[in-house]
């Protein structure tokens, strides 16, 4: 995933080794890797992405389920949160290519946004198959860390294990206490480049956490300032005051994928979302002091618990 990972485990059953763990924990990433990986070639999504348009392509649960849960995201969001939007985020220069001399013209946004779209991914369940009925190209970057977290976290239930913080990434799970015996305390960052400060201390447990902001991915072109994440509605890069947003949810899968979404949709937009679906939803806006915090319904226990 290009990332790195963090586990805490508290109270470990007899007869568990750490090595044994290490080694399952690493096969299990390795196996989310190889479904839903764009950086190696053979992967199943990069396998699916090179597959005929109108091809119906039988996949593996896994991936499936994650597709599934982007496509739910995708509709709640009303296009905010898009697995395609590769070829727009690659013309803007955030992908593997380097940043461009010049802003992309209207001519070749235009017609990125004419194949750009999950409204192209048709797919069933059971037996698990997705169809392209246009070029796109899907690229989970935006939820597959959740996913791996969720999978990490499954993997140390089944081993008997029920105190534990996973975090890939920045994206994490808790479950139960911490080695102090009390809920795990997160810190959600000041969004700034170093990412050292924390603004506000939250307990969680038995939930995912993720987080996204555009306040370390951007360069300036003319003395405008184009950060990497790309609203596929229009285009183009983010424009709204919005810095950061994290979301607690029960999986963080639907964590990662909401932040996401909601990063794109702005506050307004974002906060109304997550107020009309009860979501637990941290916000950080920018204003000419600072940062202006606003928090859905659902999160304001998790500050009470602090207080």
């Amino acid at each position: 995933m290009g990332t790195s990972y963090h586990i805490t485990v508290v109270d470990v059953p007899q007869g568990i080794e750490r090595s044994k763990l290490q080694t399952l924990i690493d096969s299990e990433l390795h196996q989310v890797n190889q479904a839903m990986s764009t950086y190696i070639d053979n992967s199943e999504l990069m396998r699916f992405n090179r597959s005929p348009v109108g091809k119906v392509i039988p996949v593996s649960t896994p991936l499936a389920e994650v597709v599934e849960m982007s496509l739910d995201i995708y509709r709640r969001s009303n296009g905010a949160f898009e697995v395609t939007v590769g070829p727009l985020v690659n013309l803007w220069g955030f992908g593997p290519k380097p940043e461009p001399e010049w802003i992309p013209s209207e001519v070749d946004i235009a017609r990125l946004q004419q194949i750009v779209g999950s409204d192209a991914l048709k797919m069933t369940r059971e037996p698990d198959t997705i169809t392209r009925e246009r070029p796109v190209e899907i690229d989970l970057s935006a939820i597959a860390k959740g996913h791996g977290v969720d999978r990490v976290a499954q993997l140390l239930e089944q081993q008997g294990i029920r105190n534990y913080l996973v975090e890939i990434g920045g994206e994490l799970r808790t479950l139960g206490v911490n080695p102090k015996g009390r809920l795990w305390r997160i810190g959600i960052e000041v969004p700034d480049s170093i990412g050292q400060t924390v603004q506000r201390p939250i307990d969680v447990s038995g939930k995912g956490v993720a987080t996204s902001g555009d306040y370390r991915n951007y360069y300036e072109r003319g003395g405008v300032r184009y950060a990497h994440s790309i609203d596929p509605r229009t285009g183009r890069p983010l424009k709204h005051r919005l810095a950061s947003v994290t979301v607690v949810a029960d999986t963080c899968t639907e964590a990662d994928g909401l932040a996401t979404a909601l990063n794109v949709l702005g506050a307004q937009a974002g906060m109304a979302l997550a107020e009309r679906e009860n979501l637990a939803v941290f916000m950080l806006v920018k204003t000419d002091r600072g940062f202006e915090e606003r928090y859905s319904t659902a999160f304001a226990p998790y500050l009470e618990r602090i207080e």
